[in-house]
């Protein structure tokens, strides 16, 4: 299957990351959000990163002209028509999400690959939202996306094998490394993840230490390059929580409930790095 063509979903900090990473690999890129002020802002976030390649010397001005001039903008969702994959990085929830696959589905060529990028829904039901469920497949990218290595690859129930085997080689062209994994809630990382951040949050609920006290633990005990509580500010304590509730409604067990101060927290609008204050204050 050959791919030429590639629209991002989402200008933020992920969908802006995923577009610079496609481009710098050779790829046609059409950076698409809901409105024009968010793609300017994605855009400018690639133009700042590049800029540091550059000042770094691992970029010339002439390669930074070439990426950029192989990246598009969009506010129109019927741009998809053009493109050969599409990868979502809309916001964490079911109902957009399925929502867009669905339009997405009457708008992308019938040969599109249709990815998304979520960090622990279901890819099975995301697909079923189309009717093209072997097309749809989850290409789970870290953040920040222009430094972190690995993508997760995860295979809905009907996911063809033609369609694995052409991301798997995408991913590889833009200089990551592709993982399998089955679709589970959470996939692999999460599912490891999210419940040692909740771990964590709980040793500071329950008393047991502070937050820089759990963070040095690990950092110095568990060889971590960062603590728990300073990665889930700098992910966002409202998605942690939104993956933790993903984690617990889908496996049923009470080992993935969210700790009651993780709850408190997103409540007080305490959402981490982004609104200047969760476990640390910015």
């Amino acid at each position: 299957m050959n791919v030429q063509k590639i629209m991002v979903i989402g200008a933020g900090q992920m969908g802006s990351g995923i577009a610079q990473v496609c481009a710098m690999a050779g790829y046609d890129v059409i950076l698409h959000d809901l409105k024009e002020e968010f793609v300017d802002k994605g855009m400018g976030v690639i133009q700042k990163n590049l800029s540091r390649q550059v000042d770094k010397g691992r970029l010339t001005e002439a390669d930074v002209e070439a990426i950029l001039n192989r990246l598009s903008r969009s506010s129109d969702l019927s741009n998809a028509k053009e493109v050969d994959l599409v990868i979502e990085a809309a916001i964490e929830n079911m109902e957009i999400k399925t929502k867009l696959f669905a339009e997405l589905d009457q708008l992308a060529p019938k040969h599109a690959i249709l990815a998304t990028n979520t960090s622990s829904l279901p890819i099975t039901e995301i697909a079923a939202a189309t009717t093209r469920p072997e097309q749809v497949i989850g290409m789970h990218f870290m953040n920040p996306v222009p430094v972190m290595k690995l993508v997760e690859i995860i295979r809905g129930l009907a996911t063809a094998d033609e369609v694995y085997e052409t991301i798997e080689a995408i991913t590889n062209k833009l200089g990551k490394v592709p993982v399998e994994v089955n679709d589970f809630p959470g996939f692999v990382s999460n599912r490891i993840l999210m419940p040692m951040i909740n771990e964590a949050i709980y040793t500071v609920y329950e008393g047991v230490a502070t937050p820089e006290a759990v963070d040095e633990v690990m950092k110095l005990g568990m060889n971590h390059p960062m603590g728990p509580l300073t990665l889930a500010d700098f992910i966002g304590l409202d998605t942690c929580l939104y993956i933790m509730e993903t984690l617990h409604e889908g496996f049923g067990d009470d080992k993935y409930r969210p700790c009651p101060l993780l709850r408190k927290y997103v409540k007080a609008g305490w959402l981490g790095k982004k609104t200047g204050r969760g476990f640390y204050t910015y």
